[in-house]
């Protein structure tokens, strides 16, 4: 502020501290006095300004965390803002005053705040209810568990005497198989007292896919051969396979079947021939059947007469060694997957192979009962046939058991 003219010579009083021993001019120290309290004044305006900066953060703060608790009333922050807003814009000039005012105004936000920590740690202490409720779900959880494995062990116990229940009837059904095998096989070695080896026959009486003999001896390779044996038959329609024999890779290397209303038929390598046999009237009939490789000739036999020949059969295709000779069942693979409806029901005996075609007067004689010629490749002996499934072997002497049919 400038000085009037009249008050040029007066002077000002100054401060004792710049009075002291100072050896400036009157002006200068005057003008470092003004300097000297600008900058207080300044410094405290700063400071003001930084109070009030965070007197309005920590205000902020406060309203959200009061509109949040929901329990302070809505205008106290408005109204304590408001406050603070008109200290600010109406300062005190004493900078003391100014000091004491933010320290009130620091002590009532401070007061605000511990009293918003007392409401937090209520509302925690509210909140442990979802805790005991968690306990809650917890102990029920553990009492579903606890009956769902009790029920679990029933279940087990339950499964375990079923377990036992099933096991021992399993027990008691082996011992009764094995009481019937047991018998079957005594019958089989009191029908084993033959007059002689090869009087016997093999009974095979029901169509099933189970019942059938064995050759325990296997074919060398053959590129000629005469199979001979006895039947008796009444099974309609067709009286099913006598025989057949599987190799590794051909299943009808050697098939003879009357399937059906078919007529009966003769497979070799899986080529088919047609037979003009008649064997289904229930009476005992004597068949032989004779093939070479060369240019598949065969020849067909019934009661030791020719009845039918022909050609082309699988010429000159070798009979495979090393195969399985069936009795009653045609095998679909090397000695199994038989088929019922193939099965033959009857009886046979007297099957005997050759490596050979036989001549007509020594099938003839064969089949008169005038002479015993036993097969060099497979003859019909004792040892020599298994039986399963129920197929059993009975004493016969097939020539008077024949007379007995004439």
């Amino acid at each position: 502020t400038p000085l009037p003219l009249d008050a040029a010579g007066a002077v000002c009083p100054l401060p004792s501290v710049l009075m002291q021993g100072s050896a400036l001019p009157p002006e200068e120290e005057l003008k470092a006095t003004v300097l000297q309290l600008r900058e207080t004044v300044l410094q405290q305006k700063e400071t003001i300004g930084s109070q009030r900066e965070a007197i309005r953060e920590l205000t902020g703060k406060l309203s959200r965390c009061e509109s949040a608790d929901g329990k302070s009333a809505p205008g106290t922050w408005k109204k304590e803002l408001a406050k603070g807003k008109d200290t600010m814009g109406d300062l005190p000039r004493d900078p003391a005053q100014v000091i004491d005012q933010l320290s009130r105004t620091m002590q009532t936000l401070k007061d605000r705040l511990e009293s918003l920590e007392h409401q937090l740690r209520a509302n925690v202490s509210y909140a442990a209810l979802p805790n005991d409720l968690r306990e809650m779900l917890q102990r029920r959880l553990g009492d579903l568990e606890r009956q769902l494995l009790s029920k679990v062990a029933e279940l087990e116990d339950e499964k375990s005497l079923l377990h036992n229940e099933t096991s021992a009837h399993r027990q008691r059904t082996e011992t009764a198989l094995n009481a019937l095998l047991e018998r079957v096989s005594e019958l089989e070695k009191g029908n084993s007292a033959f007059k002689s080896p090869d009087e016997f026959k093999v009974s095979l009486p029901l169509r099933t896919n189970y019942l059938y003999g064995k050759i325990k001896k296997t074919l060398p390779e053959l590129y000629a051969f005469t199979v001979c044996l006895w039947l008796r038959s009444s099974a309609s329609p067709g009286i099913g396979t006598p025989f057949s024999y599987a190799v590794p890779g051909q299943a009808n290397e050697i098939v003879l079947i009357e399937w059906g209303n078919n007529p009966i038929e003769l497979l070799i390598n899986d080529k088919v021939a047609q037979l003009p046999l008649f064997i289904s009237d229930g009476k005992w009939h004597h068949i032989c059947i004779t093939w070479t490789t060369r240019d598949g000739m065969w020849e067909a036999f019934q009661d030791g007469e020719k009845l039918g020949t022909g050609e082309n059969l699988a010429p000159w295709h070798p009979i495979k060694p090393g195969g399985v000779l069936i009795l009653g069942q045609e095998q679909d693979t090397v000695g199994g997957r038989f088929d019922a409806t193939q099965a033959f029901v009857g009886e046979m005996s007297q099957f005997n192979i050759w490596d050979r075609v036989l001549k007509a007067e020594d099938i003839m004689n064969i089949a008169n009962c005038s002479t015993n010629m036993p097969g060099n490749i497979i003859p019909w002996v004792d040892n020599n046939v298994d039986v399963f499934g129920g197929a059993t072997k009975w004493p016969v002497e097939t020539c008077e058991e024949r007379l007995l049919d004439l």
